[in-house]
């Protein structure tokens, strides 16, 4: 006699289930996440690229940007471009190692992001608009780079 191994009851946690297409749910989310990250990484470049613009524009001219009535958190616009460039740089860097999927890149990645959230708050006053988009790409970039953690979903064993 043969023995049979057991299949686990249908609402077992275990238990293979058919979905559309062929596909597991872990899949779908997991093919998003990661067309998520390569996004992020351009995403990242392109920050840096304007952002870089932006800081040359401020260093090379103060009166490129005018602020926008008053606000609590001022620099002069040199010391603005400064940070602007240098987070630039950085995060240009970044997106790059990102795209090239470098372990080191995701968490600078996700640091940079959230610096370009504080910095571009901060900006507010010189380019509103500007500065919420950013903000939100820059939420985007987080959430892009923490979902996808680079691995495989584990193979379903029947």
């Amino acid at each position: 006699m043969s023995e049979s191994t057991p299949h686990p009851h249908p609402s077992h946690p275990h238990a293979h289930t058919e979905h559309p297409h062929g596909e597991h749910p872990h899949q779908e989310s997991n093919a998003l996440a990661s067309g998520g990250v390569m996004f992020a990484g351009v995403l990242l470049m392109l920050e840096g690229m304007f952002s870089a613009i932006a800081g040359i524009s401020a260093i090379a001219k103060d009166d490129v940007y005018t602020r926008l009535g008053d606000y609590v958190f001022e620099l002069n616009l040199t010391s603005w471009g400064w940070i602007h460039l240098v987070v630039g740089v950085i995060a240009f860097i970044t997106g790059a190692g990102v795209l090239k999927g470098a372990a080191w890149a995701r968490t600078l990645g996700v640091t940079i992001a959230a610096l370009v959230v504080l910095l571009q708050f901060l900006w507010l006053p010189y380019q509103p608009i500007w500065s919420l988009v950013t903000i939100a790409l820059a939420v985007f970039v987080i959430w892009a780079l923490c979902t996808d953690t680079g691995r495989e979903p584990a193979p379903h064993v029947d």
